[in-house]
């Protein structure tokens, strides 16, 4: 690679030596812990130019995460347990000679996600810890420092290989997009500012030959990982703790898209980026974002612990899929795999049930656009891309009468998804002479139930017309 800004960023990746032996420094933190709406944060400061290849990110819907790192040795909070203080910096980094990977096994890894029907997946190449999961070469010398070469996954303990890199080899053999978790905060290189909690090494305002020297040594990082992974989508974690202007946010994502004109990036680059990323919780009302995602865990925990085994049904999943897809928005479902490269069974569980209900209902879903806004339809809801099919999700299982408000189409036809079976449908407080539509009611008989969640397929008379009034005369 080449040689980044300045003298003092090299590339050592292909390269190890005793002397690259280092004082391994690693710090924890975790985006899941933060209390602000990053759907409310400005996106896309440059809106055409960034919005640009959102099309396949729109139509996807389903995403998988995917957390693992040295954390998931002991499993621990990663990152966050020693930036807590939960643990001391040194007992969090003896993790690394724990790392084994021995059970990794990328292809069943891509097998696993493309059978849920996923069609994209993010997977975290370097956390807060600042420990990489592929063989970077970027190094940091300083003439009063000892030399620092960077965490990572192959040089520093017992894996020796590159983890990411055959991960996205079979995800793009499935014909998934391949995403990139890319912390900008990194607590264990020397010349970042925070440390651990109340204990920061300098003020990057105060000190800002020491946090350039910082950013050299982060956007060589950045700069290698487009060269060597290049990234569908980065996603950005971090940017709370600085400003667009200290993080170069604008030169961080010109240097992405010199590299791949075609890459997105997520909401979490100080207003650099394409699309919102809400976290946890559903929005109420759509975002106005051109584009947004919804990352939540399976369990309780983002990363791989003992003690969470409280996983979410895989019916309580699929509602929330279904209401994220009714708004328009993707669903970014994480797993934790074990230290050896090994997911757990309740979670490899879920994701093979959500696929099965997804090759079912795939066309409710995948390419559709948000649905009837609130008060329309009592549940979620999605458009075919011409807006000529209206698709209703079921939340109360089935049984007695879906109801429609304001649906001012005539509808040629009902059918269960999935089943083909023809529905009978009746319109009542039409009045010839008003403009108000009448009231559309759909019979669902028991039998079109769906395990999980039921989904009814209207084609229309043309694109869908809504009434949005009082309904007086």
């Amino acid at each position: 690679m080449a040689v980044a800004e300045g003298d003092r960023v090299i590339d050592q990746r292909m390269t190890r030596s005793d002397d690259q032996k280092m004082n391994r420094v690693v710090a924890c933190l975790a985006f899941h812990f933060l209390t602000f709406s990053f759907s409310d944060r400005l996106i896309a400061q440059e809106p055409e130019a960034a919005r640009h290849e959102l099309q396949w990110f729109t139509d996807a819907k389903l995403g998988i995460f995917i957390h693992w790192g040295i954390y998931s040795v002991d499993g621990v909070d990663e990152s966050w347990a020693f930036y807590n203080k939960k643990m001391s910096h040194a007992d969090y980094m003896k993790q690394l000679d724990g790392f084994t990977a021995k059970h990794y096994d990328p292809v069943a890894w891509a097998d696993l996600i493309k059978s849920s029907g996923a069609r994209y997946a993010v997977i975290t190449i370097k956390h807060h810890d600042g420990v990489a999961m592929w063989p970077t070469g970027i190094g940091h010398s300083l003439p009063d420092k000892p030399q620092f070469v960077a965490l990572n996954t192959v040089y520093n303990h017992r894996v020796k290989q590159d983890l990411i890199k055959p991960l996205f080899g079979a995800l793009r053999e499935q014909g998934l997009k391949c995403g990139a978790y890319y912390s900008l905060i990194d607590w264990s290189y020397p010349d970042y500012p925070a440390h651990v909690k109340g204990e920061d090494r300098y003020d990057a305002k105060a000190d800002k030959p020491r946090w350039k020297d910082f950013l050299l040594y982060n956007n060589a990082q950045i700069d290698e990982v487009s060269r060597w992974l290049k990234p569908d989508l980065w996603w950005f974690d971090g940017d709370w703790e600085h400003s667009a202007e200290e993080w170069e946010a604008a030169k961080v994502r010109a240097m992405i898209l010199e590299k791949n004109p075609k890459a997105i990036i997520n909401g979490r680059l100080a207003g650099f980026g394409d699309y919102a990323t809400p976290e946890q919780n559903i929005p109420i009302e759509t975002p106005t974002a051109p584009a947004w995602e919804l990352c939540m865990t399976i369990g309780d925990q983002w990363g791989w612990q003992p003690q969470d085994t409280n996983y979410k049904s895989t019916h309580d999943l699929i509602h929330i899929f279904a209401d994220v897809v009714g708004h328009g928005g993707n669903l970014l479902l994480d797993i934790g795999p074990k230290e050896d490269g090994t997911i757990p069974p309740g979670q490899v569980k879920r994701l093979e049930e959500i696929g099965q209900w997804n090759a079912k209902h795939g066309e409710a879903i995948f390419g559709t656009r948000a649905g009837l806004p609130n008060g329309h339809f009592f549940g979620p809801s999605t458009l075919s891309a011409d807006s000529t099919t209206l698709y209703l999700f079921l939340p109360h299982g089935v049984g007695g009468s879906a109801e429609i408000k304001g649906l001012d189409n005539k509808i040629l036809s009902v059918e269960v998804v999935g089943l083909s079976m023809p529905l009978v449908h009746r319109v009542v407080g039409k009045i010839s002479w008003s403009k108000v539509p009448g009231l559309v009611f759909i019979d669902v008989p028991e039998e079109a139930a769906d395990p999980w969640m039921t989904v009814l397929k209207l084609k229309l008379d043309g694109k869908v017309r809504l009434y949005r009034g009082q309904g007086g005369f």
